[in-house]
């Protein structure tokens, strides 16, 4: 297994972990969310980070890695949520919701695999603050497609979209140094 692999897989776990434990907390609350709020919630955690990035001063003294495990975090969520259906239960079973997290998460995993061979890396020599770009980026396309009611004439759609995300957030996790289980 390469490097990237044991690396990904580590910011995954951490990233799963603190998610089973507020699942048990507060249960699936966020099936609530519809798509444009499940998108509205990563931009505010990409957009603090960014601002973080530029001011280097937090004054609730939550630093960047929380909010890069809450877009991994959240984006898992807006997959979950583009593949449920109108009737289905707004509570889950945790031991669902971790199966979810596990498909969704390894189906990101293996885009991330066929990507990183074609672009050798690349993302090893970028600027943390580079990803953070990305990540807005690709946030202002899934909000211009929502307003678009989903119609696309030549993108990709969401789903890929928040793929792209959840890599760009766990390169960004990588180069902060894997986050530790956090706690809940």
């Amino acid at each position: 297994m390469s490097n990237t692999a044991i690396e990904y897989e580590a910011v995954i776990n951490a990233c799963k972990s603190l998610f089973i434990k507020k699942t048990r907390d507060y249960g699936t609350a966020w099936r609530i969310l519809r798509p444009s709020s499940i998108t509205d919630q990563i931009f505010i955690k990409a957009q603090r980070i960014r601002t973080l990035e530029e001011k280097k001063v937090s004054k609730v003294g939550d630093d960047v890695t929380g909010e890069y495990i809450g877009i991994v975090n959240y984006c898992l969520i807006a997959m979950m949520q583009i593949d449920s259906k109108p009737e289905d239960a707004l509570e889950l079973p945790v031991d669902m919701v971790s199966d979810l997290f596990d498909h969704y998460a390894k189906e990101t995993y293996n885009l991330m695999l066929a990507k990183n061979h074609d672009y050798g890396e690349a993302w090893r020599d970028m600027r943390i603050s580079s990803l953070t770009d990305l990540i807005l980026m690709k946030l202002l396309r899934v909000k211009q497609i929502e307003d678009n009611q989903g119609q696309t004439l030549a993108s990709e759609g969401v789903k890929a979209n928040y793929q792209d995300m959840l890599n760009y957030a766990v390169f960004a996790l990588i180069k902060l140094g894997p986050p530790s289980t956090p706690a809940a």
